[in-house]
């Protein structure tokens, strides 16, 4: 039994009357959390299920019951993101060798799979059906040591699944805790899935490691709508009223929170830490936050190597930058500036040869270490472009400066072997404001701080938001660039070629 399980179970003892999972409609103490863990690890393993799937509501008690009891069973789990489309949610379950999924989504399932056998299973607060299915023997099964799969996205429309150890899993949790100070006082409030893995670590093992609470509410409650809308000021008063201590952003989460603020919510004044991650970070994004009191910091991670990597703290913060590296991690830069990462490591992706344990893997970032060891993102190795007078331009970096200003929901960024950079724009609905104008003014104030080769020029309304349904945007919430050039590459094509370059479709 790993750290994670031995504290919870170590909670339930000592402190049996303090809250552990806070839902909607459920509420858990430390001790009927971990009665129901042991409850369903028992249903679990007297199952024979090989690999469990989830696809719970997000978020809830229950998921992380769930998630824990499967954990304690040693049955490796593979979160099924609600998000996922028809097509990827097969491919998930036949790529993974899944023999079991746990849900409270049954029509969905038997629209999906047909009549395959289920039982009722008994969850906290509610009824689950766990779903059988047939194993054939063309089936992969997951290797040995995988505790959790977890799927980031791939160069292609399906996901890639990451193999998770135990060990892995355990070592950032503990890394995390002592980095953020987490404590029994917390209340830890999540507002991304917790089928994405830093939520699931950050929003779940972190706060039962500390005896903390967790607080799982529908995403709806947290201002969440669908797979890229947000509700500014239902963001901001979830945080306010759960007296929220710490909780985990993404960039654009981050940035309706201050507009939110702006127009007169009140501050989650109990906040002592929030980390900003998932995406580039505007530096400017980062002051106004601490301008208004907000504590964040800003921290860098990904899959294959557990989640988080480096983190800002409030004993060493360096706006701008994305933290040192936590203890359980080592960091190297290549020649070309590529970030290598060792140390804690993925098992592989499913189905390809694993890498060497003593490896550095390529993360595809690149940065530097400045000299006091904080760790500074440029872009993405691949995404990087060069304009028509030479110059390389990120198309992350500036797109997080676009994105911090309230009009520009999300941006892509193109311009390769151009005179001027092009950005396809989602803007953001602001009350009493024209979205052209609005969006045009914030990219008149981004520029103004951008170099001139980095600045946008014409640009475009996108037709819908970037989002996993409609391919535009992955399961974890970056841009798919091919699939959104693709979509607008007649319209960008036109922008070029007009003479009139300030004119906008």
């Amino acid at each position: 039994m790993n750290e994670i399980l031995r504290a919870l179970h170590r909670h339930a003892r000592t402190q049996p009357s303090a809250i552990a999972l806070k839902g909607a409609h459920v509420t858990l103490d430390y001790a009927e959390a971990g009665k129901a863990v042991n409850r369903l690890a028992d249903t679990f393993s007297q199952s024979g299920i090989k690999s469990l799937g989830l696809l719970l509501e997000e978020n809830s008690p229950p998921w992380a019951v769930a998630d824990l009891a499967a954990m304690q069973a040693g049955i490796p789990v593979v979160p099924l993101p609600g998000f996922f489309s028809d097509s990827q949610l097969r491919h998930a379950i036949r790529n993974a060798g899944i023999d079991g999924i746990l849900t409270d989504q049954p029509e969905r399932l038997l629209a999906l799979l047909g009549k395959n056998p289920n039982t009722l299973i008994g969850l906290p607060g509610k009824t689950g059906h766990l779903f059988r299915l047939p194993v054939s023997g063309e089936t992969r099964l997951l290797p040995p040591g995988v505790a959790k799969l977890t799927y980031t996205s791939g160069t292609t429309g399906q996901p890639k699944g990451v193999m998770l150890g135990e060990t892995a899993l355990e070592r950032v949790t503990l890394s995390l805790a002592e980095a953020s100070q987490a404590g029994p006082q917390d209340r830890h409030v999540s507002v991304l899935p917790l089928s994405t893995l830093l939520e699931n670590i950050g929003g779940v093992y972190v706060p039962l490691l500390s005896g903390a609470q967790s607080i799982l509410l529908p995403l709806s409650h947290v201002g969440l709508i669908g797979s890229s809308g947000i509700n500014p000021a239902l963001l901001a008063q979830a945080l306010h009223s759960q007296g929220a201590t710490s909780t985990v952003f993404v960039p654009q989460l981050l940035s309706a929170l201050l507009f939110a603020l702006r127009a007169g919510a009140p501050l989650p004044s109990s906040l002592r830490f929030a980390a900003v991650g998932g995406a580039p970070v505007s530096k400017g994004l980062l002051l106004e936050a601490a301008a208004v009191g907000l504590p964040v910091f800003q921290g860098y991670g990904l899959s294959e190597c557990a989640s988080v990597v480096a983190l800002n703290t409030p004993d060493s913060n360096r706006p701008g930058s994305a933290g040192k590296p936590l203890p359980h991690v080592r960091i190297r830069i290549a020649e070309d500036g590529e970030i290598l990462v060792g140390g804690t490591l993925y098992q592989g992706y499913l189905g390809d040869t694993p890498p060497d344990a003593d490896a550095f893997h390529p993360t595809g970032d690149l940065g530097h270490l400045d000299d006091d060891g904080h760790l500074h993102l440029i872009g993405r190795k691949k995404h990087i472009f060069i304009n028509a007078f030479g110059r390389n331009v990120s198309p992350d970096w500036v797109e997080s400066e676009l994105t911090r200003h309230p009009a520009i929901a999300q941006a892509a960024v193109f311009g390769e072997g151009r005179p001027w950079n092009t950005a396809v724009i989602v803007p953001r609905a602001l009350p009493g404001a024209d979205p052209h104008g609005a969006v045009s003014q914030a990219i008149a104030l981004a520029n103004a701080e951008l170099p001139d080769y980095a600045r946008i020029g014409p640009w475009i309304p996108a037709a819908e938001p970037f989002s996993p349904a409609n391919g535009l945007l992955t399961p974890n919430g970056r841009l798919r660039r091919s699939a959104i050039l693709a979509a607008y590459q007649e319209t960008i094509e036109q922008l070029y070629q007009r003479r009139e370059t300030h004119d906008v479709l």
